[in-house]
C-alpha cells in the first residue's frame, strides 16, 4: 500500500494472537466434526474477523496466516487418513505417482513435518482447499480493504 499521508490503523498484537489461537482450536487434530463443518466454521470466523479488522493495514499478516491455515488443514487431512493404505490411496486419487505416494504414506515423520513435503502440497493444493469450500483470506481482505 502506498503512502497517501493518511493515518492507518492495524489490529493489535493481542487481537492477532487471539485470531490465530481460535483458528488453531478450530483446526485441532482431535476435533470430531466433518471436514466440511470445520471449513464452514473457519469461514464464518475468518469472514467476521476480516470484516471487523479489515479496515486496518495487515496484508502481510493475512498472507502469513493464510499460509499457516492451509498447512493446518493439510495436517488435519493427513491425520484423518490414519492408515498407510488410506494415505496411499488418497495420494494416488489426488494425482501423485505411485512411488512418491508410497514413500510419503510410509513416512515415520510427524504430521506437521509430512505436510511440509512437496508431494502433499501437490496432492492437497490451495485450489483444492478452495474447491472444498475454504474462502481465500487474501481475497476477503482485499475486498474489505479496498471498499473502505
Amino acid at each position: 500500500m502506498e503512502n497517501t499521508g493518511k493515518v492507518r490503523s492495524r489490529p493489535a498484537k493481542a487481537a492477532k494472537l487471539k485470531f490465530r489461537k481460535r483458528l488453531k482450536k478450530l483446526t485441532s487434530r482431535k476435533r470430531p466434526s466433518t471436514f466440511k463443518q470445520i471449513i464452514k466454521e473457519i469461514n464464518l470466523y475468518t469472514q467476521g474477523w476480516i470484516n471487523y479488522y479489515g479496515v486496518g493495514d495487515m496484508k502481510s499478516f493475512i498472507k502469513e496466516i493464510t499460509h499457516w491455515l492451509h498447512h493446518r488443514l493439510r495436517q488435519l487431512c493427513w491425520k484423518r487418513w490414519k492408515k498407510v493404505a488410506t494415505k496411499f490411496r488418497m495420494l494416488r486419487k489426488y494425482g501423485i505417482e505411485e512411488e512418491k505416494a508410497w514413500m510419503v504414506a510410509n513416512s515415520r515423520k510427524g504430521y506437521w513435518r509430512v505436510t511440509r513435503s512437496q508431494t502433499l502440497h501437490r496432492a492437497i493444493n490451495n485450489k483444492k482447499l478452495v474447491n472444498w469450500g475454504l474462502k481465500d483470506l487474501n481475497q476477503l481482505y482485499q475486498q474489505r480493504y479496498l471498499s473502505y
